[in-house]
């Protein structure tokens, strides 16, 4: 035992230098590209004095960011969520400068704008180094994984052994799209646990059935997460609907609509909901009535307290510069990603086809990046807290498929990082305290159409503005349909 012990120590150590002389190295390399980033006084310095600084600034910058990034991401937890994903950048700029100005030797320098992308640059390469370095160790990669729980209930007693659940809405997957995804080889996971095989072409023996399912006739998000999380879903007609005796607009995914949905549910089923008994909900638009919550809608109106921690999972994860870092530079992928994706759709002039401008780039990328990666950390923490029910909704699919069409490209591109994600929460579940049974669900499917504007030239306003003789524009009057209509 105390051999392993010190083995586990030696390993730890090695990779710590490790890490600090390939930081030092690339803080060297940046110091030699950028102009305005030095690491010797204005005179000039020798080379053993300059990589002296380059040490003790790469050194500074590792301990500051393990030491102080944890306390200041706490302070931004309330913080709206793109302003957060902006603000790592800057703060990681902050940490480096601040290493900079520890020097004894005061030879280090930089701008305030090159100290951001040298962070951002320093932070990726530590990343990198430290995950390949810990590739082959299981000892590290379980550290890394029991890193996530809640400190609140590591150090408990052992886990139960009857099997915790944890539910993984793929939302607005379809049944045949889901099926499509497995046979074109997008969502290997998936087909592993269906028995479909391997990549080898071998058979594997199957540990989930798939099922298919029909809504109701509200189709969408609310009404079935509300009737999923909640026993019930009465009087949600649709997304979007308007309350006469109320005199109130209600929105499935506006805050305030969430938290009287939610309420009218709790009071018509009886009960509290599916994650009442010691359950967690993360990224959904109800609580489930769990305890712990991270990016659910209802509770995001509610004054922020130990019982409704709403941005709780953001400390989970932002924890970690490194995470940090590596989100907001998949962020901004995204949005790159996006813009090109519905430019080629304007050239090719694909229809059918709608707006994908203004901030919808932004959308998306939260949608595939920062909430994915939140959400998969939370339940991974979640599942090593020994939590009894999880239920976590990505909504990367639904995001892109409305907009780039549930069998496109673009959204099987995203299905594909979905199934990875699985992966990752499959192979967590093996390092919990107690054992866990994984449903994957979606809330309803999608078929490709055209908007009514798009379709008949005018919107469904005109139309019925038009039909009772109220004036409406000259471009909606010229319409076949506004000719019809008046």
């Amino acid at each position: 035992m105390r051999a392993g012990r010190w083995r586990r120590v030696a390993s730890q150590v090695g990779r710590s230098v490790t890490v600090w002389v390939v930081s030092t190295l690339t803080m060297l390399v940046l110091a030699g590209i950028l102009p305005d980033f030095r690491l010797q006084s204005p005179t000039g310095d020798s080379a053993t004095r300059i990589a002296v600084t380059a040490a003790f600034g790469a050194g500074a910058f590792g301990v500051l960011s393990a030491v102080v990034w944890p306390l200041l991401v706490r302070l931004f937890l309330l913080v709206p969520t793109l302003v957060l994903g902006l603000l790592v950048f800057f703060l990681n700029g902050a940490l480096l400068l601040l290493a900079l100005r520890l020097n004894p030797a005061e030879r280090g320098d930089a701008a305030p704008e090159t100290a951001v992308v040298v962070a951002a640059v320093m932070s990726a390469v530590a990343s990198a180094t430290g995950g390949a370095l810990a590739v082959r160790d299981d000892d590290a990669y379980r550290r890394r994984l029991y890193r996530l729980a809640d400190r609140r209930r590591r150090g408990g007693p052992v886990g139960p052994a009857t099997p915790g659940t944890v539910f993984l809405q793929l939302d607005g997957v379809g049944h045949d799209v889901l099926l499509a995804a497995v046979r074109n080889g997008l969502m290997p996971t998936i087909a592993r646990w269906l028995g479909h095989g391997d990549h080898s072409g071998r058979g594997t023996r199957p540990t989930h059935r798939l099922t298919s399912w029909r809504t109701d006739w509200s189709s969408q998000t609310g009404a079935s997460q509300l009737g999923i999380l909640h026993g019930s879903n009465h009087d949600v007609p649709a997304f979007r609907w308007y309350e006469k005796d109320r005199g109130e607009v209600m929105v499935c995914n506006r805050p305030t609509s969430a938290v009287e949905l939610q309420h009218r549910a709790v009071a018509q089923a009886g009960h509290g909901g599916l994650l009442a008994v010691d359950g967690a909900s993360r990224g959904n638009l109800f609580s489930g009535g769990a305890e712990e919550q991270a990016l659910v809608l209802s509770i995001a109106t509610r004054r922020r307290s130990r019982e409704t921690r709403s941005r709780a999972g953001y400390f989970a994860y932002f924890s970690d510069p490194a995470n940090a870092v590596r989100t907001a530079m998949s962020f901004l992928a995204e949005v790159g990603r996006e813009i090109g994706q519905s430019t080629r759709t304007r050239i090719r002039k694909d229809r059918p086809r709608v707006g994908r401008g203004g901030l919808y780039p932004l959308v998306r990328a939260f949608a595939t990046v920062v909430e994915r990666d939140v959400v998969v950390a939370a339940v991974m923490g979640d599942m090593l807290a020994g939590r009894t029910a999880v239920y976590a909704d990505l909504v990367a699919y639904d995001e892109v498929a409305h907009h780039s069409g549930p069998t496109s490209r673009d959204a099987a591109k995203v299905l594909q990082r979905l199934d990875r994600s699985l992966a990752l929460i499959e192979n967590v579940a093996e390092h919990a305290p107690r054992p866990y049974r994984i449903v994957v669900l979606s809330d309803h499917g999608q078929s490709p159409g055209e908007t009514f504007r798009t379709r008949y030239g005018l919107t469904l306003g005109d139309l019925v503005r038009a039909g009772c003789g109220l004036p409406v524009s000259r471009k909606a009057e010229r319409t076949h349909s506004g000719a019809e209509a008046r």
